[in-house]
């Protein structure tokens, strides 16, 4: 099958080369996916894409005039592909489901202990040779509450996290996890409640009709002054421009982000010479009380050799003519 690699990042092409072998015609390119780059698709069996990708109607649409007939996503995420689309006009769309789930969640513990405990802040003292503790108190998470907006997979091992931490979770979403319910005294409640008692709260939800701007100006109302937000889950959960007023009013403590609601063309490159032209995301990054890290949640040596295996192993299905078991359809939208 020949297959054309859209948004190939360096450090995952090894992987993708190894856990493919000789099997397929795999050509790499640095282009994100959109309606100006899909002809470069002409003459290919196959793509995979990134999440930051355009897999939009316009472009499934060109995708399958030029006569690609599969899809192959490295994320677990696929917000950024119309599935239904995609399945009426024919195209058949894999994804990457649990790749790690692991990496994501200790990334968001991990933005939150440096939010906290203000280690960015305090390294950049240090370089600077000033060794005073103004600025740098945090608090103990032992006694807080916390809340899991989302327990999937990354959620639930949030939860067992912040239970160890000696932490109060609390949770919000569609269908409750019993087990968690029952050993890790998690409790669930509406996502306005959720606001109201939390000191901490992680985002871990997919991004769909019901999640987008789940977190806006009411929500940020109802938290205490002093909550921190963690988001690792899609920008587009959290509205950016109230989350900026909040900020900025002493409405929220902090904010810690692995990802931003505008970043497709943004994320995944290097700006440091160009500059930015986003706004909002310059006024974002330059508050004292956030810490916005490039959509690396995922980028861990273990989930990149899983995602290579994964997007090789849908191709092996479609060449095949095996029924893939992470292909996406109809059912795929109700999450």
């Amino acid at each position: 099958m020949k297959v054309l690699v859209y948004s190939a990042k360096d450090f995952e092409i090894r992987n993708l080369k190894e856990k493919n072998g000789d099997k397929h015609q795999i050509k790499f390119v640095p282009n994100a996916l959109n309606s100006t780059t899909a002809v470069m698709a002409a003459g290919y069996d196959a793509i995979s894409i990134f999440s930051n990708d355009d897999a939009s109607l316009v472009v499934l649409e060109i995708l399958w005039e030029l006569g690609v007939k599969y899809i192959t996503l490295r994320s677990t995420g696929y917000n950024n592909v119309s599935v239904k689309s995609a399945k009426r006009i024919g195209l058949k769309v894999a994804y990457a489901p649990e790749y790690s789930p692991n990496a994501i969640a200790e990334h968001a513990v991990g933005l939150l202990l440096a939010l906290n405990r203000k280690l960015v802040q305090a390294n950049a003292q240090v370089h600077r040779y000033n060794f005073s503790l103004d600025g740098l108190v945090g608090l103990d998470l032992k006694g807080k509450t916390v809340g899991i907006f989302g327990t999937g997979k990354i959620g639930s091992i949030l939860v067992r996290i912040f239970h160890a931490f000696g932490c109060k979770v609390v949770a919000t979403d569609i269908r409750r996890n019993q087990y968690l319910e029952n050993h890790y005294d998690l409790k669930y409640v509406p996502l306005p409640e959720l606001c109201r008692v939390s000191d901490v709260i992680s985002i871990n939800t997919p991004l769909n009709y019901e999640t987008h701007h789940a977190f806006h100006e009411p929500m940020f109302l109802a938290m205490k002054k002093s909550a921190l937000l963690v988001n690792t889950a899609r920008g587009g959960i959290v509205k950016t421009e109230d989350v900026i007023k909040a900020l900025k009013e002493g409405n929220l403590g902090g904010y810690a982000t692995d990802v931003y609601e505008h970043e497709r063309g943004v994320f995944f490159k290097d700006h440091s010479k160009t500059g930015l032209t986003d706004e909002l995301l310059k006024e974002l990054i330059d508050l004292p009380n956030v810490l916005l890290t490039p959509h690396q949640a995922f980028a861990t040596k273990e989930a990149l050799e899983r995602i290579a295996e994964t997007t090789i192993y849908n191709l092996d299905c479609w060449e095949e003519g095996k029924s893939c078991p992470n292909e996406l359809g109809y059912e795929s939208i109700t999450l």
